[in-house]
């Protein structure tokens, strides 16, 4: 029994804390757009501009 009286508050105590950090990435906007940085990803251009001749 006393196995109990110790894991349920943590588990509590855990899913408190987890249920907060979601809470508090959604305030903060970290869910809105999903898919940008994916297609920005994808499309993503890592050429570099060639600079004009010094002539």
């Amino acid at each position: 029994m006393s196995f109990l009286a110790i894991t349920i508050p943590i588990s509590l105590l855990l899913g408190a804390f987890f249920l907060a950090l979601v809470v508090r990435e959604v305030r903060r906007g970290g869910f809105d757009d999903l898919e940008g940085p994916a297609h920005r990803m994808i499309f993503d251009d890592d050429r570099v501009p060639e600079r004009p001749a010094d002539d």
